[in-house]
């Protein structure tokens, strides 16, 4: 059993813009010096064949509609957090509305807000509390827009010119006004994580934007890096992904008033369910086609993150260490490296890490009543679990 640290954490147990657009961000080429050195992989799997693409397009429907079905329960909630993100965004900066539209309007399952009202619905049960109060909303309003600013920035850093099936804010507006934008956000939800007046709350939020730049550096200084351990893998996935989920969980509870074990348990719930979550996406960048995936199918080997899938393949095929450490440099290199990862347990390997901490995750919710919450967030860790079926 792995164990892995990090703060308190045991990894394993545990409108003017729509009347003026601004000149477009130009695409860069790679994003390493010494020029492009990645070969794009030409490998598309599951890819439709004409006439199949209806299929494809069904199957994102049965996503939403499962996705929809599981956050019912909180749909007046989420109806509620829609309405007032807009308004909480563009209220002191009209330069931003346009931007906040293109945000918040843009669709997505909205899962980490989601989450935020489950555990709080669940946790206020054993407290007596009836409706939700003021900290708890806050609270899913504050996630988002954390959330959200991450991607903003994320999108800058990879140049990528879609989310969501629409233009990026920094392919739209330009690097500059993305950047501030993303700024703007991290700040203003700060200003109102402040004004929920708990330091508790105020601590571990706060640590999550710090863990973003921390998962970020990780990432950044360990690309190509073929001696990158499961360990560092699981921390980077951490920073990046589950701390936000973990700390809003147990935000959420401590709202509700319910005890520090409890707390702590839905703490441990949704650092396990980012890390499925994380583990999830990284076997989805080699099975699912270019189409599926909005971007080309093995794209965060091509640009040297190393991701569960290839660390399980380099322990067996010292071949694969060669190509990457080459950095894709001779033609058809990356395909050949997908291959080799499919071929020799990767992805399998990663499935099961998915599965281990998918377990960890429902396991924690045995301390809340049997609810029709209770049963929305396990839901959520078996359906993350069904992308990969």
């Amino acid at each position: 059993m792995l164990s892995l640290t990090c703060p308190s954490v045991d990894l394993c147990q545990s409108g003017c813009l729509s009347r003026r657009r601004l000149r477009p961000q130009q695409m860069s080429g790679s994003r390493r010096s010494g020029g492009v050195r990645c070969m794009v992989s030409t490998i598309r799997r599951d890819v439709p064949r004409a006439g199949e693409v209806m299929s494809v397009t069904a199957e994102s429907s049965s996503e939403r509609d499962q996705v929809s079905s599981l956050l019912e329960v909180v749909s007046g909630d989420m109806k509620m957090l829609n309405e007032n993100l807009k308004s909480i965004i563009g209220a002191e900066n009209p330069v931003l509305i346009s931007a906040a539209e293109q945000l918040f309007g843009a669709g997505g399952k909205r899962l980490r807000p989601a989450l935020v009202f489950l555990v709080s619905r669940a946790t206020a049960q054993i407290d007596g509390i009836r409706e939700l109060t003021m900290q708890h909303r806050r609270l899913a309003e504050i996630i988002e827009m954390i959330h959200t600013a991450s991607l903003i920035h994320d999108d800058v850093l990879d140049d990528s010119g879609m989310r969501r099936g629409k233009e990026t804010i920094h392919q739209t507006y330009g690097t500059r006004v993305a950047v501030l934008a993303g700024d703007f956000m991290f700040a203003q939800s700060s200003w109102y994580l402040a004004n929920l007046e708990n330091i508790e709350v105020i601590k571990l939020i706060s640590q999550v934007i710090k863990d973003f730049a921390s998962g970020e550096i990780k990432q950044a200084s360990s690309l190509f890096d073929c001696d990158l351990t499961l360990e560092d893998y699981l921390l980077k996935s951490y920073y990046k992904t589950a701390s936000l989920i973990a700390s809003s969980a147990k935000s959420a509870a401590i709202f509700s008033n319910v005890s520090t074990s409890i707390c702590e348990q839905m703490y441990e719930y949704g650092k396990n369910l980012g890390l499925s979550f994380q583990i999830v996406d990284d076997i989805l960048d080699f099975t699912q086609s270019t189409e599926q995936l909005g971007k080309p199918a093995g794209s965060d080997l091509s640009k040297g993150n190393l991701t569960a899938p290839v660390i399980f393949a380099l322990q067996k095929e010292p071949k694969l260490r060669e190509i990457i450490d080459s950095e894709f440099s001779e033609a058809g290199s990356l395909d050949t490296a997908i291959e080799l990862i499919h071929d020799c347990g990767g992805l399998s390997k990663a499935q099961e890490l998915a599965k281990q901490k998918a377990d960890l995750a429902i396991q924690k919710l045995q301390c809340l009543p049997e609810s029709e919450y209770r049963n929305s967030l396990e839901g959520i860790v078996k359906y993350n679990l069904e992308r990969i079926d």
